[in-house]
């Protein structure tokens, strides 16, 4: 099997297996396009909020257990102050594997590919999902490998961009990870590697939850109609924009529906392992100034081989709390993560996804998890379609069809297509009136 058709499954496999493997690591200095002379790896963090320093933190705990030199070399964020106070915070923490002057921390809305061209080998992002799509097309036409948080992208026309990006990516060889941390955790890869050795028999359903009754929307408060700053308090507050956010269906719910994906892609390749259909029911029970987004979502998906997929994703202060994955089979029915699975270099999956990042391209074996990214994030953004219309919507009408959900320009004076009423209320879908595309 060729490099390029190595599957994710087979990655597992090997990394399973990895004590030689690290020893390998920690004597040579791992291989990375453009690397500096002294083999140090030079990264680039593009989205400075939380998760964003949680990201550089990962990398340079990874980097400690495989030995290889990293040094944080640029930031970018749309807001100097986020990028600033990543920064001090980061560097408290990492004073050693920092060198990020003045010249390069990056603001704006075009600092990302400011970061992306300052030479450097790694670029870490986590800025809201909206902007995904073109920040990591942007980072692969530079020939970058990438770590990239989920979800991917928040509209169908994010996701045809994802997939362009990622052909290019298979075509430069490119190492790509996605914070799907499932995939690096050891009960998921053992759990799933037995359910596609059939000892769950045929699967016949699987129901997956991320109900929470924290988190999610906030009040944003009343806002004046057609506010000139209109783009930087939607980026600001992201979290309640479904453009930049997908609504939490997207963002958080995407990790168990990858889960199930990733069950259904039984030959261990991503791009066809994806519901054929979708219908489902939402809405907002609290009515309160939440952006444009829902509180809650059922979804049906269907997959090809008539395999049904119960989705349950929620954020509504005190209702049950669900975060799981369950599969029902004719041999029998559990949980998807099982056992303790392959024994990892970290327990943490959240540094563990780096260890394998760095480990793939010290070895120059094929690691894209773009693929199961875009595909996940767009099997959540069909879910979403059908719950916001109340239609039953096919997989193939809501890739090609789906409407693009941010503006047409990215800039601080651009209009964003969801606007406040005079009382500072954004309009939000109603299922059975609004159309899915």
């Amino acid at each position: 099997m060729s490099r390029t058709s190595s599957t994710r499954r087979d990655f597992l496999k090997h990394s399973a297996a990895a004590a030689g493997t690290l020893a390998a690591l920690q004597a040579s200095a791992v291989r990375y396009a453009h690397a500096a002379a002294d083999s140090t790896c030079k990264i680039a963090l593009i989205g400075c909020g939380g998760r964003g320093t949680g990201a550089v933190d990962n990398c340079l705990d990874a980097a400690k257990i495989v030995g290889q030199p990293m040094k944080l070399v640029a930031v970018a964020d749309a807001f100097a102050d986020r990028a600033n106070n990543a920064l001090k915070a980061i560097q408290e923490k990492w004073q050693d594997s920092v060198d990020v002057p003045a010249e390069r921390i990056f603001t704006g809305l075009d600092g990302y590919q400011k970061a992306i061209d300052c030479g450097v080998d790694l670029v870490l992002m986590a800025s809201p999902p909206g902007f995904r799509p073109m920040q990591y097309a942007a980072a692969v036409k530079a020939g970058k490998n990438v770590f990239m948080e989920k979800p991917l992208c928040t509209d169908a026309p994010g996701f045809r961009q994802l997939v362009e990006a990622n052909e290019l990516a298979d075509k430069k060889g490119l190492k790509v990870v996605v914070g799907l941390q499932r995939h690096h955790q050891g009960p998921y890869i053992q759990g799933i590697q037995e359910i596609h050795d059939g000892k769950l028999g045929e699967i016949e359903l699987l129901r997956i939850y991320w109900n929470g009754s924290g988190g999610g929307a906030r009040d944003l408060g009343p806002r004046p109609q057609n506010d000139p700053e209109e783009m930087m308090f939607q980026i600001r507050n992201w979290g309640c924009f479904r453009w930049l956010y997908g609504d939490n269906i997207v963002e958080q719910h995407v990790h168990n529906i990858d889960i199930a994906n990733w069950v259904m892609a039984k030959d261990g390749n991503p791009k066809n392992a994806h519901p054929v259909e979708a219908n489902g029911m939402g809405g907002r029970v609290d009515r309160g100034n939440y952006g444009d987004i829902f509180d809650h979502h059922f979804v049906e998906f269907t997959y090809a081989d008539g395999v049904k997929v119960f989705s349950q994703s929620r954020h509504q202060p005190g209702t049950w709390d669900q975060v799981d994955e369950f599969a029902h089979g004719t041999k029998g029915r559990r949980k998807v993560a099982n056992g303790s699975g392959p024994k990892l270099e970290s327990d943490n999956p959240y540094v563990q996804e780096h260890v394998d990042l760095m480990k793939a391209i010290a070895a120059d074996t094929y690691l894209n998890e773009g693929w199961f990214g875009a595909v996940s994030s767009m099997t959540a953004v069909l879910g979403r379609m059908a719950t916001y219309s109340g239609k039953v919507v096919k997989w193939d009408d809501a890739v090609a069809h789906g409407q693009q959900e941010s503006p047409e320009t990215i800039a601080w004076d651009a209009t964003p297509r969801s606007l406040p009423d005079d009382k500072g209320f954004y309009p939000f879908p109603i299922p059975g009136i609004s159309p899915p595309f």
